[in-house]
């Protein structure tokens, strides 16, 4: 570096003497609330955690040290070991409650939900009921129903079993051994028996046991970036609180234990996850609304069955059961639970290709119709990595940006790095660059008297010895001594202003020269001279404005919620692109300003591009009210504050490098760096839910089907269909079916939702035309002689002739599976190549119901093989029969559908008008899987979700705010990620 030569500026003896005004450089400070008193008489307040953690009597948080001996009824000496047994039973031990579930009943209550009653019912009557005239109970109809019933729980119990648990997460991150006084001496003891007035001990590299006031504090930083999200280590005096579960960056305290376990900052989150699990979970609606339709569906013709089979026909008590058998087997969807989970488990296999491991299999489904993420902003949006932006470096006098960086690296330590030394040397190439062209002779390091580094150094160009400094702003300034001008001094503190505006922390740089060369430690030098001040920041990863233009291209609002200042939160959003249209957590207690453009805080939230400055507590608040306007929301983070929000999001995502606690409490954890792979994750969730809803409709057609076809049958022409038979259906359409999760389908651009209006439309339709392709065949083989005289096949002229069920099986086999080509395709469905799996499985599976047809002489099930002609009869009805169905699809999709959505978009616009949403329960908590319903589950979902109401609504005000990036946008994400697959 070359070197600089200054003069000082000369002032005549003579002159006046101007008074200067006394600056403050505004720079980016922790602020405290100062002293504090209880607010009620101490005498009145119990010693018990519930008088000791009421704020509303006293903060003890905040309260002057010696309220705080008082009401912990302690000194600076310590506890006894009788005291702190006593205190044990008072507070309970310092850890977090973990409950344990009895696995055998855990299992039980997968078999508790409205698609298993049905089933457990027709059991029930196979083997109960149906044991008179003179024939044995219907064991083979009860084993199957069982079989179908233990495979089906068993995947839940699996799925639920291995999912990670949030509070155990919580739990192992707290400190395992702590260091505390007790009996007048130091020992080290567990964490688990601390107690409040305990005094404890901790240093460098420790963590902090648990809430503490400090007694005792030299030099103390504490980083608690993965409990409040603020990006530095945040300095700690005598008197400030310690959390529980925060690192000890420097210096060494003591300090006073005010809170234990459940009661701790950390604590309180852990008591926030899983909060209000047991309400209904999304995915479970909509299987209760699903299993509702087909109860309704059968309980009808189940009536008129009873009515008319034994009321009017006269039926025996067996055959009239044999029929309502077959409508309760072949009318419940029992496997769809089955069929989802597996279509959600190879989907999250395939998420996982993209680094994203999925926790909670259900979170997948929920994730296509998220309509809002919430980010948080430390190590998420951001690297959690300070660094300086050469782009925003003053500089004052004749340096430039890189001598000012080299000079500010000088002062720095290069071994045993604070976070500022390491911001300033890594940003200028590391150790080694740092001492390029110098010998250091000596080094101040940072104090919290002083607030500033130094370093005495050799230029091994020249041989000048020289003196960097660098530190706060104010005290920089303050020692400077040469070419300081008012001038200067007005632009510096404008400077300063600016950065504490923009979130950027100030970090001023000085030199002199030593005089006379002295390499004397502390030698006198001609006067430090202002050369530069630094924008520290914590910058945003790489890929992050990128995927967030994605995110909102794919119909996601992003929003940004952060511990961190308000300041920092409106810089990062800038640079993002999410806009600076942010708010401090107190305007959520305080609610929007009176004569304010916002009515009410759910709107303001809404429009909010972010909030800063919060805890736990404000996350978890924001979320929930976000549920409750009827969106579905997904939240990220890394750090254990996160950790409540994420659990009580629809999804919850732990970015690459979260906390355990984080992970815990995710439903999707990214195993790489930056938030890319939730724009794959989004799109790979709604391909997976094409698949379940093409599965839905397809699944409650066949209801439809099944329960009007043979009630049909059975009222015009007494047709008395054996059960087993139907229960074969339903096995291997089931079995095929569940290639479906490997299908290929388009996704879509939009968040998806579960429009059951139109599923239940397209059921009926389908329903009903497969039916009447039924009755027809029927009607022609019993009452005309066409099929013996055109194809030379046996007459088949009873009503219950063995052969002519054989026949009824071979046709509903067919026909029914192959709906599913027509569900899951939008045009023509020869036009759409479904995938090989999902094409070799139908095969297989009718080459199996053909060969029943063919061989099947079971005279158990009422049913005799039939000849060849016969079957090849069936098969040509079938491709008969098949190809108008694409023609249905579309008649309803242009009159029914359209009249449908017409009318949601009448709806959708009436609640924007109103500044309402439409209200939706949240998921669950990753605690519950899906199938995990209770007895109260159903009155639960018909109180609280209508049949009509599922479909998620964006007001146009929402939708205007960030139609513009999609309309920009979606062309380049488009190309950049083709939508077919």
């Amino acid at each position: 570096m070359d070197e600089k030569k200054h003069t000082p500026d000369v002032v005549p003896d003579d002159a006046p003497i101007e008074e200067k005004k006394k600056r403050e450089y505004k720079d980016m400070e922790h602020k405290s609330d100062g002293d504090k008193h209880a607010l009620v008489d101490l005498n009145t307040i119990q010693f018990t955690a519930d008088d000791l953690y009421d704020k509303d009597k006293v903060d003890i948080e905040h309260v002057v040290m010696e309220e705080v001996f008082q009401l912990l009824q302690c000194d600076e000496n310590g506890l006894t070991s009788a005291e702190a047994a006593r205190r044990i039973e008072i507070f309970g031990p310092n850890k977090l409650a973990e409950t344990k579930e009895n696995a055998f009943l855990q299992f039980l209550s997968f078999m508790w939900n409205p698609l298993s009653w049905v089933m457990e019912g027709a059991a029930l009557v196979a083997i109960a009921l149906s044991n008179g005239g003179g024939r044995p109970p219907d064991w083979q109809d009860f084993v199957g129903i069982v079989l179908l019933l233990i495979i089906n729980s068993t995947i839940g119990f699996v799925e639920e079993r291995n999912a990670g648990n949030a509070v155990k997460a919580l739990m192992d991150s707290l400190a395992p051994k702590a260091k505390a006084k007790r009996d007048g001496s130091w020992a080290e003891i567990e964490s688990s028996e601390l107690v409040p007035g305990d005094l404890v001990s901790f240093k460098h590299g420790d963590v902090c046991p648990s809430d503490c006031r400090l007694v005792d504090a030299v030099d103390v930083s504490m980083d608690q970036a993965a409990l409040t999200g603020e990006s530095l280590p945040v300095g700690k005096n005598l008197g400030d609180e310690c959390f529980s579960g925060s690192t000890c960056k420097q210096g060494e305290a003591e300090g006073i234990v005010i809170s234990t376990g459940p009661n701790t900052f950390f604590g309180r989150a852990a008591t926030l996850v899983g909060a209000e699990n047991d309400s209904t979970g999304h995915l479970q609606a909509v299987l209760a609304k699903i299993g509702l339709f087909c109860m309704v569906s059968i309980g009808i013709f189940v009536l008129l069955e009873i009515l008319i089979l034994y009321a009017d026909f006269r039926y025996s008590y067996r055959d009239g059961l044999d029929n309502i058998l077959v409508l309760l087997i072949g009318g419940i969807p029992i496997a769809m639970p089955t069929v989802l989970s597996v279509t959600m488990a190879v989907g999250a296999q395939q998420l996982a290709k993209h680094k994203a491991i999925v926790t909670r299999i259900t979170a997948i489904e929920e994730l296509a119709g998220v309509t809002i993420l919430c980010s948080d902003k430390t190590g998420t949006l951001t690297t959690n990595k300070l660094t300086i932006d050469m782009n925003e470096v003053k500089t004052y006098g004749p340096f430039n940006a890189e001598e000012v960086m080299m000079l500010a690296a000088y002062a720095s330590r290069v071994e045993n790095m604070d976070a500022i030394d390491g911001c300033v040397v890594g940003c200028n190439g590391g150790p080694e660059a740092s001492r390029k062209g110098m010998e250091l002779l000596d080094f101040i390091p940072f104090n919290p008297v002083d607030k500033r580094t130094a370093a005495t150094y050799v230029e091994t160009a020249t041989g000048n010895i020289r003196r960097a400094t660098k530190g706060m702003t104010g005290i920089i300034i303050d020692i400077c001594s040469r070419n300081k001008t008012s001038e200067m001094e007005d632009q510096l503190e404008k400077d300063v202003e600016e950065f504490a505006r923009r979130g950027l922390r100030a970090l001023a740089v000085a030199h002199e020269d030593v005089l006379d060369n002295s390499r004397e430690k502390g030698a006198p030098g001609n006067g430090f001279e202002l050369i530069g001040l630094l924008a520290i920041f914590d910058p945003p990863r790489d890929d992050t404005k990128q995927t967030i233009d994605d995110a909102q291209a794919l119909g996601v609002k992003v929003k940004m919620v952060t511990g961190d200042q308000l300041a920092i939160a409106k810089e990062t959003g800038r640079r993002l692109g999410l806009g600076d249209h942010m708010y401090p957590a107190k305007i959520l207690k305080d609610g929007p300003p009176a004569g304010g453009k916002y009515s009410s805080l759910d709107e303001m939230i809404m429009d909010a591009d972010g909030f800063a400055g919060v805890f736990p507590e404000h996350k978890f608040d924001i979320v929930k009210r976000i549920q409750g306007l009827g969106h579905l929301c997904a939240m990220t983070g890394d750090g254990a504050n996160d950790a409540p929000a994420l659990s009580r999001a629809n999804v919850g995502i732990a970015v690459e490098g979260a906390t355990d606690a984080a992970r815990g409490a995710a439903d999707i954890v990214l195993t790489e760096p930056g938030l890319s792979t939730i724009v794959h994750a989004i799109r790979g969730s709604r391909i997976i839910f094409q698949r379940m809803r093409n599965y839905a409709i397809y699944a409650c057609a066949v209801t439809i089907r099944i329960v009007v076809g043979f009630a049909v049958l059975a009222f015009a022409w007494k047709f008395n269909f054996p059960p087993f038979m139907v229960l074969i259906i339903a096995i291997l359409n089931d079995g095929t079916i569940m290639t479906l999760s490997l299908d290929r389908v388009l996704p879509s651009m939009t968040p998806d939702h579960w429009d059951l209006a139109e599923i239940f439309s397209y059921a009926v339709a389908y329903g009903l035309y497969l039916t009447l392709s039924t009755v027809v065949l029927f009607i022609v083989m019993h009452d005309t002689n066409f099929f013996e005289n055109r194809f030379g096949v046996e007459a088949i002229k009873e009503v219950n002739d063995k052969r002519g069920h054989m026949v009824i099986y071979l046709q509903v086999a067919i026909i029914s599976q192959a709906l599913i080509f027509v569900t899951r395709s939008h045009g023509w469905s020869f036009m759409e190549r479904p995938s090989v799996a999902l094409m070799l499985a139908f095969c297989l599976a009718q080459l199996i119901s053909s060969i029943i047809a063919a061989f099947g002489d079971w005279g158990f099930t009422n049913v005799q093989s039939i000849s060849g002609g016969w079957v090849g009869i069936v098969w040509v009805w079938n491709i008969v029969w098949y190809f108008p169905m694409d023609l249905v699809k579309f008649a309803m999709k242009y009159t029914v559908i359209a009249w449908l959505r017409k009318r949601s978009a009448a709806k959708a616009e009436a609640v924007a008008h109103q500044d309402t949403g439409a209200p939706m329960q949240r998921t669950v908590s990753r605690h519950e899987s899906l199938y995990s319903n209770r007895t109260s589950f159903l009155n639960k979902t018909a109180r609280r979700v209508g049949l009509g109401n599922s479909k998620v609504s964006m007001s146009k005000a929402e939708q205007q705010r960030f139609g513009a990036a999609q309309a920009s946008q979606t062309g380049a994400t488009l190309a950049r990620h083709p939508s077919r697959v």
